[in-house]
């Protein structure tokens, strides 16, 4: 269902190459839940900056209705807290500043 030339393909297989602990990338600490992989995570926040989504209730959305992004992160469906507190919780990561 997701094209071959889909920047979602190139995004997965980009974040599925990488050793997050080289980046400093932390997991989300969840009280009694697992927490959501920090790959699937990263891979949604790629994908909205590639496509101009910045709000974290917006990139939740995109969880539950965008076939690529669902085929990208394995169906899971983080909420918008989630997203957030990934994105706070690795800021210098994600800005390049670690």
């Amino acid at each position: 269902m997701v094209e071959a030339d889909s920047v979602a393909r190139l995004i997965d297989a980009f974040v599925n190459s990488l050793t997050l602990a080289d980046f400093d990338i932390k997991e989300n600490a969840s009280g009694g839940r697992p927490p959501y992989d920090p790959k699937s995570l990263l891979k949604l926040y790629i994908y909205g900056s590639e496509s101009g989504i910045k709000s974290s209730r917006k990139l939740a959305k995109s969880c539950k209705v965008n076939v690529e992004v669902k085929w990208m992160i394995g169906g899971v469906q983080p909420d918008f807290r989630t997203i957030a507190d990934f994105r706070k919780d690795n800021i210098g990561a994600l800005n390049g500043t670690v």
